[in-house]
């Protein structure tokens, strides 16, 4: 027990000569400076909190109307419904002192109706969605109606300079659609999936459920959508992520991969320590709300909600449901590197470490290479990348007290978790397999050197490139996204590493050295524990099949040429290679956001439809009749219904997230649905999900073009099925994540990616065969306002 009293600050105890009283001053010194430094920050939060919640009014503007009060009062005239003489009647006295407190209060009640009357138009004018339906392209013409609301959203929105919780109060709440509407949309989507006689079925289900008790549990979810904020987030994050009792580990998990086209340094300790302090700036502008709220089209805000818990969060396990618990403030990370865990605190003399000091700290760590683990040490995240039950059952027993308790607290409540691996992250366009090592080492690793628990973990290999692993309950890919995003741009538009690739700067003091964690894991129970777990991450990361396909035939330049939306278009190229390549349609899923909203996740778009499968089967069909002119055309048709899709599932008007929301009500009413119980239980053979990039300002794709990051992944949804995760990387360039599993004798991640090559060679051959026909017939034209690029 000797590291237990090394770590007391103060203690005492009495003998027979008296009282012997003992204290660490640097230890109390550290309690004091992190005690200051969270009664600021409770007074920068309040500070803010008032700002926002009188925003789009400016804080400043209430001396404004006092003195405008003040000055109507004492030249006779009288403040509007004659506040001032009211308040007066109520007050001590009328003397001069009594005078201004009334000026004063009649200036706040105005001032704040004001605030309020500005707000709540704010929110009204954020109620209207036909801006998202407006056409875009060339030569279209947006309504009058869209363009006053763009100009009122533009004087209430912008004159006063947001934080990043401003938009928080003006934003509406999620409508709640018409059963009707929902069962309309759901039977027009299954319709390519399912053959006459199965489609008659599921259309009789659906009446009966519409007809039945859809109403009883409708005007239970119409009551949750007013009482609540979102009447969708807090079951989604409670049914669908925190009762899972599956691995976190590819099943739920997501990564993010560098920006591959840069190296700015082979120095792991250096770079590390950068990525290191642009996150800890990062967390500092989120939690002083100086982040910019992101803004479509530089008008309509998203919701920001997400942000608070992007640090100092964990995904703590339960027997029967976990819990996300986010701390406030932690003043450290903790260093993964050979199986051993240490601290490392990041504010030393009131300020944040600086890259050069944080890499002495890392360096540290580095040459302790005759450390070595300590029983259970090493495998230790193994737990959390295994059961959650189980989990949960070893983290009340074993690690409910003594140094298990405090080192998990330590893990559990620092800013992040950084894993020094070692084994180099590679990437060579001649040697595609290397990327696809460096995705399942993010992916995940070994199975025990990632904290899956945590909100996310930077993971930097031994020749200086980067990525992460990010718990997926806590926010949705879109908000790591950014986070990355951030890093990547500084990094590329600032100079943060000398000619021999160590970070610039001189320290200032020695830093902090880093403390090793201690454990006490002899305990037969616990080292069985983390063997099982072990065992069973081992299984499951050897059965994910992952490929990264880097497309640079093109990109977006081209599909923009064809007048298509590049999300519509990879969309419809992979309907085509997955009917090649299992030989039917399957139920797809892409996530869209429903940030327009306040506390808005995703929703899904089901981009199998009825248009996208006449185009898939009049692209396989060596019938000569079947001209190019038709197939563009359904092509047309289908992108379109797609853009409508996604359109319908950012407004609200989606499928799959309010019957989710009715099988939940059903549960509780313990009525049974066959109709939900069988949609339910639908399975998701294609998943798949556009990374986002160009959500800061900071990334400046013209003078730096190889900053973008070469995106993320995930794990297959369905045990027969893909997960696919794309972004569209610049004009020529597309990154497709492809993940399936080997245990399934039917799906394969190289043939996908073939057949996703295949697919968009063949959609560019199309699109090519009908500019020559134009230039032959100019008279064959289609119609000329498709759809923009989103």
């Amino acid at each position: 027990m000797a590291e237990a009293h090394s770590a007391v600050a103060f203690s005492f105890s009495i003998t027979h000569e008296g009282w012997d009283i003992n204290y660490d001053r640097e230890v109390l010194d550290l309690v004091w400076q992190s005690g200051v430094r969270s009664w600021k920050k409770r007074l920068a939060r309040f500070r803010t909190g008032v700002r926002n919640g009188v925003y789009p009014a400016h804080l400043q503007s209430l001396w404004l109307v006092i003195a405008i009060a003040v000055g109507l009062h004492f030249t006779q005239r009288h403040v509007p419904f004659d506040l001032v003489n009211k308040w007066l009647s109520v007050l001590p006295g009328d003397s001069l002192q009594w005078q201004l407190t009334a000026c004063s209060l009649a200036g706040l009640i105005v001032w704040l109706s004001i605030c309020y009357t500005m707000r709540y138009s704010l929110k009204l004018l954020l109620m209207y969605k036909g801006w998202m339906y407006e056409k875009r392209a060339p030569g279209s013409r947006v309504s009058l109606q869209t363009r006053l609301w763009g100009l009122f959203v533009k004087v209430l929105a912008t004159w006063n300079k947001p934080g990043l919780y401003s938009f928080q109060g003006s934003l509406p709440r999620l409508p709640l659609p018409s059963v009707q509407d929902t069962m309309q949309r759901y039977l027009r989507s299954v319709r390519p999936l399912l053959d006459d006689s199965n489609y008659n079925r599921m259309e009789r289900l659906a009446k009966e459920f519409e007809q039945g008790i859809s109403t009883k549990l409708q005007r239970y979810l119409f009551l949750k959508s007013w009482w609540s904020t979102n009447y969708v987030s807090d079951w989604w994050e409670e049914y669908v992520y925190l009762r899972g009792r599956g691995a976190l580990m590819v099943n739920s998990n997501f990564y993010g991969i560098d920006a591959i086209f840069m190296h700015p340094t082979k120095v792991q300790s250096a770079r590390a320590a950068s990525v290191v302090n642009l996150l800890l700036q990062f967390r500092r502008t989120v939690e002083r709300q100086e982040l910019e709220p992101i803004l479509v089209q530089g008008l309509v805000p998203l919701c920001s909600w997400q942000y608070e818990r992007i640090f100092n969060t964990v995904r703590a396990p339960g027997v029967e449901t976990d819990k996300i618990i986010h701390y406030q403030d932690s003043n450290h990370i903790v260093v993964l590197y050979r199986g051993c865990y240490y601290k490392v605190i990041i504010y030393h003399n009131g300020r944040l470490l600086r890259p050069c000091e944080l890499q002495i700290q890392i360096e540290h760590i580095l040459q302790q290479s005759e450390e070595k683990p300590q029983p259970g040490e090493e495998l230790l995240a193994s737990l959390t990348a295994g059961d959650r039950t189980k989990w949960a059952q070893i983290r009340q027993t074993v690690f409910a007290k003594g140094v298990n308790r405090t080192s998990l607290h330590t893990v559990e409540s620092a800013a992040f978790v950084l894993s020094l691996d070692e084994k180099p992250f590679e990437f060579d366009l001649a040697h595609p397999e290397k990327l696809d090592q460096f995705g399942r080492y993010l992916l995940h690793g070994n199975g025990h050197d990632r904290w899956f628990d945590k909100s996310f973990t930077v993971c930097v290999g031994s020749n200086g490139r980067i990525g992460f692993n990010a718990e997926h309950t806590w926010a949705d890919a879109p908000v790591m996204a950014h986070v990355w995003e951030n890093i990547v741009a500084d990094e590329a538009t600032n100079k943060r590493y000398d000619e021999n690739g160590n970070t610039v700067g001189i320290p200032e003091f020695e830093p902090p050295t880093p403390k090793r964690l201690t454990w006490d894991l002899n305990d037969k129970v616990a080292l069985v524990a983390i063997d099982e777990a072990h065992i069973a991450a081992q299984k499951l990361l050897n059965d994910v099949d992952l490929r990264i396909l880097v497309h640079d035939a093109y990109g977006k330049g081209l599909m923009k040429t064809c007048r298509l939306s590049p999300d519509a278009f990879i969309q419809m190229a992979l309907q085509l290679a997955y009917y090649r390549d299992a030989g039917k349609f399957s139920l797809t899923y892409e996530a869209s956001m429903t940030r327009l909203f306040r506390e808005g996740r995703t929703e899904t778009v089901r981009p199998c439809t009825i248009e996208s499968a006449a185009w898939v089967k009049a692209m396989l069909d060596s019938n000569v009749s079947v001209m190019t002119e038709d197939r563009v055309r359904l092509l047309n048709e289908a992108c379109e219904r797609h853009q409508l899709g996604y359109q319908d599932a950012m407004c609200g008007k989606g499928i799959d997230r309010h019957l989710f929301c009715l099988y939940v009500v059903s549960k509780y009413l313990e009525i049974d649905s066959p109709f939900l119980q069988e949609v339910l239980s639908e399975p998701w053979r294609l998943s798949t999900s556009q990374t986002p990039h160009g959500q800061t300002a900071k990334m400046d794709l013209k003078k730096h073009p190889n900053c973008i990051s070469a995106g993320g992944g995930f794990g297959p949804v369905a045990d027969d099925g893909y997960g696919v995760s794309y972004i569209v990387a610049g004009e020529d360039l597309i990154f497709f994540h492809i993940s399936s599993k080997r245990s399934c004798g039917t799906t394969s991640s190289e043939r996908f990616a073939q057949e996703i090559c295949r697919a968009l060679a063949d959609m560019k051959h199309l699109f090519e065969e009908y500019r020559s026909l134009q230039k032959k017939n100019p008279s064959n034209g289609t119609k000329s306002d498709k759809p923009q690029a989103k």
